[in-house]
């Protein structure tokens, strides 16, 4: 019996009831088209690393300053990850020890600001996230938020907008980063903008890492004070938090995460977020990053020649986002219906959105997860007309037989890690 067997065998004596809840998301993930840009699938040996024993060691500190003995081991692994990680985008310093990208954010603003200080992020409801400002997190709590947007004219940002908001309200750090903006961004005018007016720069490219490092998006290296991700997403990592600096603010941030913000590092997590770096760093992920682009531009059009709106016209990177409110529906009535024929989205909201974020007025759709299952530009013609068809079928419901079984079609023919 291999060892995956045997560990399942194990949980399932032991725990069933958690035994059937693993065993049905894997199937589910075996069974569904993942369209959520912000989901992946890890390699075997990701899961493999993010498995170990590792989990069972305390490593307070760093590596080679550790506050407990035995982390020989964990050390080689921490060690490895950041070197790893600082050759994959080029950083002279990298902390690895971040839960989450959320906990990676909150580190910088620690690190760089005191509470008060005012922070300029984009809004919400224009592709921002939570943790750049919003009122309901912390980051909306502990300062003061000034936003920014997209214009209304091409839904793509206005520098000259942005520099005036900026101006006039003098920010102390300038959040770049978005989890739902399809286009490029300038990083140099963001960088501009910010130091004009005595601003620190933060990208957050928790979305777009792996297409950074793999060179089929630029990257904010040179440009940012602080580069925050998380390892998942288009890095294809275990969930986790990674933060890039230069040599001097790295000091601070270092402190910061431990013992500032965290004790023990997650060195499970650690170690599987070096398996992630070392396979992008490899060719092939070049070839991954590629296609994931393609595949988001060939979606875009597939479904825009339905009559569909894409947000901004179409896509530059892994996502978009589709204006379902052309049709008369709604974001959540939409990703009702697909998850109900296996296709899983989330709803969301677009720039100007007339609907509240629990109903919202488009979808949120990526490629990350699809194309690393093998899918392709004829695969992303099919899901497009699949998708086409559900959405002319809500309400009606006279389809959802036949188009569930299209969906399997392809899932069927292509496997998962």
């Amino acid at each position: 019996m291999n060892a995956r067997l045997l560990e399942q065998a194990t949980l399932a004596l032991a725990d069933p009831e958690i035994y059937r809840s693993i065993q049905g998301e894997e199937e589910r993930q075996l069974r569904n088209l993942e369209l959520i840009a912000s989901e992946n699938y890890v390699s075997a040996a990701v899961r493999e690393a993010a498995g170990s024993v590792m989990t069972n060691k305390y490593a307070e500190g760093y590596p080679g300053r550790r506050y407990y003995g035995g982390c020989e081991y964990v050390d080689v692994a921490e060690t490895l990850a950041v070197e790893r990680l600082k050759t994959l985008f080029g950083a002279a310093y990298a902390n690895v020890q971040p839960h989450s990208g959320a906990q990676a954010n909150m580190a910088v603003y620690f690190t760089a600001l005191q509470p008060g200080d005012t922070i300029m992020g984009t809004a919400l409801d224009h592709g921002g996230h939570l943790t750049h400002g919003s009122k309901v997190s912390f980051s909306g709590k502990m300062y003061k938020v000034v936003t920014y947007g997209v214009s209304r004219r091409n839904e793509r940002f206005d520098y000259d907008e942005i520099r005036a908001i900026a101006q006039t309200h003098k920010p102390k750090m300038l959040v770049t980063g978005w989890s739902a903006y399809a286009r490029i961004p300038d990083w140099k005018a963001f960088a501009d903008i910010a130091h004009e007016v005595g601003a620190s720069l933060f990208a957050d490219i928790a979305h777009v890492a792996g297409l950074v490092a793999a060179g089929f998006h630029p990257t904010p290296v040179g440009h940012a004070d602080y580069i925050t991700s998380t390892t998942h997403k288009t890095l294809r990592g275990p969930r986790g938090g990674v933060i890039l600096t230069d040599a001097e603010r790295g000091k601070a941030i270092a402190k910061t995460v431990f013992p500032g913000l965290q004790g023990g590092p997650l060195m499970h997590v650690i170690a599987a977020k070096a398996v992630c770096f070392g396979e992008a760093l490899k060719p092939e992920f070049k070839d991954y990053a590629r296609q994931v682009v393609a595949n988001a531009k060939r979606l875009a059009r597939g479904l825009e020649s339905q009559g569909w709106r894409i947000v901004t016209g179409g896509t530059d990177n892994h996502l978009m986002l589709v204006d379902v409110s052309v049709r008369g529906l709604t974001g959540k009535a939409v990703e009702e219906y697909l998850d109900d024929i296996g296709i899983t989205v989330n709803k969301n909201t677009i720039p100007f959105d007339k609907n509240p974020p629990a109903v919202a007025s488009g979808i949120r759709l990526g490629t990350p997860a699809i194309t690393t299952r093998g899918m392709k530009e004829p695969e992303m013609d099919e899901i497009a007309q699949i998708m086409g068809a559900a959405m002319e079928d809500i309400g009606k419901g006279l389809r959802r037989s036949t188009l569930r079984s299209r969906v399997y079609e392809l899932t069927s023919a292509f496997g998962v890690p």
